[in-house]
């Protein structure tokens, strides 16, 4: 009767304890998805502290104002002419350029009407045995550099923002065809686990 009653209870405690994991599984996306933004959105909102103004304010406001600027500064003659001015300025800036210029082609590659993401390639890293990375085609010729033949890949690391750019011949890339852009980046940032048929599923 015991050894009984200890299986069963064994039983039990496993199932519960898969039942915690799959719970974890289920709301840790969640958690984290609704911590990152409660962070953005609490972080803009402490940036505009006024007495009187109610929380949340501050984060309506500033990204009222961003938006403003955005249109002003790509719609209007003045406008662009003061943005582009100013960042002439600061291009011509010694030690400040590399700054900006680092973070203005960080951004663009990523959003803006010139993303630099958007060649989906396929890159043979490696002949014997053969292995393939996905990666985005940055620079299609490298004979700027004094690398004639040559073609610059960016690839993503897995669960990462961050990557690397690697300098191969042209032979060792292919088009990632059927693949947008986002598919492939999703793909490279999953570490392959997301694929196009599932996101055809999902859609």
């Amino acid at each position: 009767m015991i050894p009984c009653t200890f299986a069963a209870m064994r039983r039990f405690a496993a199932v519960l304890f898969r039942s915690f994991l799959q719970g974890l599984l289920l709301l840790s996306p969640i958690a984290i998805t609704g911590y990152v933004l409660f962070s953005i959105f609490t972080g803009v909102d402490n940036l505009v502290q006024v007495k009187g103004i109610p929380k949340g304010a501050g984060f309506i406001s500033i990204i009222g104002t961003v938006t403003l600027i955005g249109y002003l500064g790509t719609r209007f003659f003045i406008g662009k002419w003061i943005f582009d001015s100013f960042a002439s300025l600061l291009e011509h800036t010694p030690g400040v350029k590399y700054i900006y210029s680092s973070i203005r082609d960080v951004i663009k590659s990523f959003v803006g009407d010139k993303k630099r993401f958007n060649k989906p390639v396929w890159v043979c890293v490696n002949v014997n045995p053969e292995i393939w990375r996905i990666g985005f085609m940055t620079q299609k010729d490298m004979g700027h550099f004094g690398m004639e033949g040559k073609v610059a890949v960016y690839m993503p690391h897995a669960y990462a923002i961050s990557g690397w750019v690697i300098i191969t011949e042209s032979k060792n890339v292919k088009p990632a065809k059927d693949m947008t852009a986002g598919e492939a980046m999703k793909f490279a940032v999953s570490g392959g686990i997301t694929t196009v048929e599932e996101q055809d599923d999902a859609n």
